[in-house]
């Protein structure tokens, strides 16, 4: 398996041959693994390592898929789009980071495949830390800041109380809390916002 995926790989050029040849034997086994089954990847324990080698193999094969989409043959494009998915699933077992998780929903909103968006946004609560989660919001991609702004304001409101002590972090904390307030007619979030206005208002 592995001599074949190997050839397969510099098969689809040099960067992806390049990335892949430059991943550790135990994230290959991850993606090895994944396409031996149909079955998607359980949540493993966690590897920041793994889950940056995965990131930069996807983002390898997506550019490969865009610039050679002209020259592939049909079954070229098939192995390359199988492999890209299975590439995706791997690093969203793994993901733990804002950076994964947009890589991730940009790539499933990209292709309207709206059903991954959801699984991917009803998994953030559970797989990113709450500052993860506002950079998520801080994202250039409107939905992206929208599905992160959900995701927070579904949270204890202790949490995002939390998040205001940080100032990078507490202007989209803050506003998470606006929707806490007004749409979820949370009492506790509406006398933090007042709070915090009476607060800047005596200062």
């Amino acid at each position: 398996m592995e001599k074949s995926l190997n050839t397969t790989m510099e098969e689809f050029g040099g960067r992806v041959a390049s990335v892949w040849q430059g991943m550790r034997p135990a994230t290959k086994k991850l993606v090895e693994r994944a396409l031996q089954t149909a079955s998607p990847p359980r949540a493993m324990q966690y590897d920041a390592r793994a889950e940056w080698e995965l990131s930069r193999l996807l983002a390898a094969l997506e550019d490969q898929a865009v610039e050679t989409r002209e020259k592939m043959s049909a079954e070229q494009t098939a192995t390359l789009r199988r492999m890209a998915e299975t590439c995706a699933a791997v690093l969203h077992a793994q993901a733990r980071s804002a950076e994964s998780f947009e890589q991730l929903l940009i790539r499933a909103l990209r292709t309207s495949d709206y059903a991954r968006v959801d699984l991917l946004a009803d998994s953030l609560a559970s797989r990113l830390a709450p500052p993860e989660i506002s950079e998520l919001a801080r994202s250039s991609n409107v939905v992206v800041r929208a599905i992160a702004y959900e995701t927070l304001a579904l949270a204890p409101t202790s949490v995002l109380v939390r998040l205001l002590t940080d100032p990078v972090d507490a202007e989209v904390a803050r506003f998470a809390l606006y929707i806490q307030a007004e749409e979820y007619g949370s009492e506790e979030a509406r006398w933090v916002l007042e709070t915090l206005e009476s607060a800047e208002e005596e200062e």
